[in-house]
């Protein structure tokens, strides 16, 4: 069908066979939740994965950024970016904290080293930089702008399943990384997303933490929530791993498409591989100008659905522009204007493993033709 809908991504599933095959497992362990069998396997394996040492997996990708900061005792103000999805900064307005925003790198949408020292304050107790569309952040800088100001960083680590600098994870950077592992991204357990930390201690707190703050059957240490994961989707998150590696390459492949079509296209520019990074291709993001390209983004994103080519604009709006935030001397426009050009001009194109030449052709056709 020539027509039919190319969707902005598409789950990565295992194999059903295999699936009924575990679910048949777990319904004869007769144990569904509570840190069972392939919760316990699953975390084993991601560590092995992602080359990390310490990971407690959660339900989603939003209760580990609150619970991360709970474990911090992060207060006052925290420094973030107003270029992520909104549950970035839900985290902090969930555990009574202040964001502060600051601008981003145009050379990757992330948060600017060279920005966040002008917004410390007294009041200001850490750093959540987010690695925008799996990029690494400028881990280093940020380091040290925390050390000399004794801030603590947590990483939203949404998009970053995999991605590796010089052959070392980015998970480890900053005191903990989190992840989420939603049907939308390169790897997903339906549901479901992880606390990425350094020692055993912090993760046996933090298993605390998800599980109502319990220590054992009688002892609460803390006021915990419940967020942990339950055996099918860490049954199923088992199975994807076996084969998130192939995604990724043929995300890959279709982000190789994308640039050698897209490169000399008059008004469109996107992103290129960073040196000594290993991506993740979770996202291709291309920014139009409207003025070279002859067609607004809106006008572009419109014609393609129309085209049932389903792009999106990520991250459109700007967090800093939701009722909750704008009133914040920090989410003034004039603060972040590289941020706001960002949005104003961003689609995300279809990426996903399932994308076929055909697709990839029509997507393409629809941005280089404009009919």
């Amino acid at each position: 069908m020539d027509n039919k809908l190319i969707t902005v991504t598409s789950p990565l599933l295992p194999d059903l066979a295999e699936f009924n095959e575990i679910l048949k497992d777990i319904w004869n362990r007769k144990w569904i939740t509570n840190n069972g069998h392939f919760h316990q396997e699953l975390e084993k394996a991601l560590c092995e994965y992602l080359k990390v040492p310490y990971i407690s997996l959660f339900t989603n990708g939003t209760l580990p950024l609150i619970t991360a900061l709970q474990a911090l005792r992060i207060t006052g103000e925290v420094i973030t970016t107003p270029y992520s999805f909104v549950a970035t900064t839900h985290s902090l307005w969930w555990n009574g904290i202040k964001p502060v925003f600051v601008d981003i790198d145009p050379k990757t949408g992330n948060l600017d080293p060279d920005k966040i020292e002008a917004a410390i304050t007294p009041k200001t107790t850490a750093i959540m930089p987010v690695h925008v569309y799996g990029k690494p952040c400028d881990t280093q800088r940020i380091k040290e702008i925390a050390d000399k100001y004794g801030l603590k960083v947590i990483y939203d680590a949404a998009h970053a399943f995999g991605v590796e600098v010089n052959g070392e994870s980015i998970l480890n950077a900053g005191d903990m990384s989190t992840l989420s592992f939603h049907a939308t991204k390169v790897y997903n357990t339906i549901e479901g997303g992880a606390l990425v930390m350094h020692d055993a201690e912090t993760k046996k707190r933090i298993d605390y933490l998800k599980n109502f703050g319990f220590a054992n059957e009688t002892t609460v240490v803390a006021p915990g929530i419940n967020s942990k994961m339950d055996e099918v989707r860490a049954a199923y998150g088992l199975l994807n791993l076996r084969q998130v590696d192939a995604a990724i390459e043929a995300r890959h492949q279709v982000a190789i498409k994308y640039r050698e079509a897209l490169r000399n296209m008059e008004g469109i520019t996107f992103f290129d591989d960073m040196p000594a990074v290993k991506h993740n291709y979770s996202y291709f993001p291309i920014f139009v100008d409207a003025e070279k390209y002859g067609m607004t983004r809106d006008e572009l994103y419109f014609k393609m659905k129309e085209k049932n080519v389903l792009g999106r604009r990520y991250f459109y709006p700007l967090i800093s522009t939701f009722s909750t935030y704008r009133g914040l001397e920090s989410a003034r426009p004039e603060n972040l204007p590289i941020a706001h050009k960002m949005a104003d001009t961003v689609i995300c194109l279809p990426m996903h493993h399932t994308l076929s030449e055909e697709d990839i052709e029509r997507i393409l056709n629809t941005i280089i033709t404009q009919q």
